[in-house]
């Protein structure tokens, strides 16, 4: 499947709504529910391999993941490659396409730096740079994550849109205000970003909600992961 059939489906009002996965199993389980895409949760993906989120998983565990998804579904496959794992813009968009993603998610913290946020300007270039690699074969989802772990999100909202536009003129199809819980506030960086805006499902802000704000994509991240972690960790305790 091509980048173009996903970009296609970024339409805001009526969400691709993403529930990610993190191996072969969940990727079917995905399709055969009727998704037309699928994504993976980079927290998922790690966990599931024994090493922590945030590129605490080796680079090339997680590109093997991708490749054991692409092989098993017939739709486009997106891939939360976090930051990146440090890889040169041209090799990063090289090990995505030969997994055979045709989309990704790239995220403005800065793990190995300590964990603050990337410049905006310079994760611009690297957006450019992921641009220029990829043409028009690779759907590219830029995270905006100054709204992570700020009690006032109003107050972030100025930098968010900034960061966003400036994503969006880099090259991004899209931009993702992550874990951005407020309403009134996200309805207002869907109107001044100037471009399609992905958002987290989360239970004060329904797919119906998000539709309604304008939202063209919404992820689940590891939501499906611990639902079914603990589920699981239910039953063994009844069979314990």
């Amino acid at each position: 499947m091509t980048a173009a059939s996903l970009r296609a489906l970024h339409v805001p009002g009526r969400p691709l709504v993403l529930p990610n996965v993190w191996d072969a199993a969940t990727a079917r389980l995905v399709v055969e529910a009727g998704f037309p895409v699928v994504a993976t949760s980079s927290g998922a993906v790690a966990e599931s391999l024994g090493y922590s989120d945030n590129e605490g998983a080796p680079v090339e565990e997680m590109f093997a993941a991708v490749r054991r998804i692409t092989r098993v579904v017939d739709v486009p496959v997106t891939v939360d490659a976090e930051c990146g794992y440090g890889l040169p813009a041209t090799e990063l968009v090289s090990r995505l396409l030969d997994a055979g993603a045709v989309g990704c998610n790239l995220e403005d913290t800065d793990h190995a730096g300590g964990g603050g946020l990337v410049p905006a300007a310079k994760q611009a270039e690297r957006l450019a740079a992921v641009r220029a690699a990829a043409g028009a074969d690779l759907v590219v989802n830029a995270r905006v994550d100054v709204f992570l772990g700020v009690a006032d999100q109003a107050a972030a909202l100025d930098d968010g849109v900034a960061r966003g536009r400036e994503y969006l003129a880099a090259g991004a199809d899209c931009v993702y205000p992550i874990l951005l819980r407020s309403a009134s506030v996200l309805e207002s960086f869907v109107a001044a970003v100037g471009g399609p805006v992905n958002a987290a499902l989360l239970p004060e802000l329904p797919v119906s909600t998000l539709a309604g704000l304008g939202v063209a994509r919404v992820s689940l991240g590891t939501g499906l992961w611990r639902q079914t972690q603990a589920a699981l960790r239910t039953s063994l305790a009844d069979l314990r």
